[in-house]
């Protein structure tokens, strides 16, 4: 065999392997959940119902909350309508079933991305929404000021978690002995603590803020200082499917990205008018990034219309004139010494 047949044969090959490539992304992207979608003209989103400032239902029975305005931010990109979306209440033990099974098509609930969920659950996860730390709640009259003055307590906490190996896990590092319990839900886990048969509760900081915020004698109850882990919430989504994560992925990303820009819910339409191209690039002016997404070029500016920039989404539901009044800290701006950071839009 001469070096031009093997040239020639080296250029078949590349062409094939091409093709195949060409193929394999043109069947990934008709199988999307975004068709899915699409076709059904509504995204079903599973939440939490019972978490105030993130997942719960209204005086008026609607949900609302931090993770039910991303799942309304998703509908908007997809649909231009922040109103197209039902939701699906879901425990901590049910949120991953309710992916595998087809049940709903993302969940914004509070969750833990880590190591071994995105391994062998079978789920992808989309962007951290809110950065979080596992602590631990007593009563006010507990004398116990460390959370390892607990040492043979009960402490309890919800199934289906990563909060019981983490309690767990700090007993092992300090050489303390916990009993934990666990319940179906956190509900359960604070009627057991406010019947006495807890000594103390544990989840993610957030939710003990929000327990106490939105409890009848918040007083009675004290969140110790102590940070036992880290906990990134982030949406997740069925596995192996790049067109859908991209949706998810850039919705988050447009909320922190309008931020670093000084975009919000008033100002977005007025910046049409800009000539920055780094504003017109966002708002879809220039360049069509939305259009590799299966989305408009103007895919954020209905984000941003329907549920504003990540500050006004932190603001409305965590922020300093709501009774959670959570500081950003770790989730303000980069620019602020916070971890948000959101990839260039070009």
């Amino acid at each position: 065999m001469n070096l031009k047949t093997i040239a020639i044969g080296a250029l078949a090959l590349t062409a094939i392997s091409a093709s195949i490539a060409t193929i394999s992304v043109a069947q990934t992207q008709s199988n999307s959940r975004l068709d899915v979608v699409k076709k059904r003209g509504k995204l079903i989103c599973g939440v939490n119902d019972k978490l105030a400032g993130f997942g719960f239902l209204d005086s008026n029975g609607k949900y609302s909350g931090f993770d039910v305005d991303f799942c309304k931010g998703v509908a908007a990109a997809v649909f231009g309508d922040a109103s197209k979306v039902d939701y699906v209440p879901l425990t901590a033990a049910a949120r991953f079933t309710a992916i595998q099974s087809g049940e709903v098509d993302v969940v914004f609930r509070n969750t833990t991305y880590t190591s071994s969920r995105d391994g062998e659950v079978g789920v992808d996860f989309g962007p951290i929404v809110f950065y979080d730390g596992q602590g631990v709640m007593v009563k006010s009259e507990s004398p116990a000021k460390r959370i390892t003055d607990l040492d043979g307590a009960t402490i309890c906490t919800n199934q289906g978690t990563t909060t019981e190996q983490n309690i767990n896990d700090y007993g092992r590092l300090k050489k303390k002995q916990f009993k934990v319990v666990t319940y179906s839900d956190f509900d359960k886990v604070m009627a057991a603590f406010d019947q006495g048969r807890c000594d103390a509760v544990t989840t993610d900081s957030s939710g003990l803020a929000a327990r106490r915020a939105t409890a009848a004698k918040p007083e009675a109850y004290r969140i110790m200082s102590e940070i036992i882990s880290k906990e990134p919430l982030a949406p997740f989504f069925a596995q192996n499917d790049s067109r859908w994560a991209d949706v998810v992925r850039w919705t988050v990303l447009s909320t922190i990205y309008a931020e670093e820009i000084d975009l919000n819910s008033r100002n977005i339409d007025g910046a049409k008018t800009s000539g920055d191209p780094v504003v017109r690039r966002f708002l879809g002016l220039e360049g069509n990034s939305g259009k590799g997404f299966g989305l408009t070029a103007d895919f954020a500016v209905d984000v941003v219309k329907a549920i504003g920039n990540y500050k006004e989404i932190y603001d409305r539901n965590l922020g300093p004139k709501t009774k959670l009044h959570i500081p950003r800290t770790l989730n303000a701006n980069y620019e602020n010494g916070g971890l948000l950071y959101a990839p260039p839009f070009r």
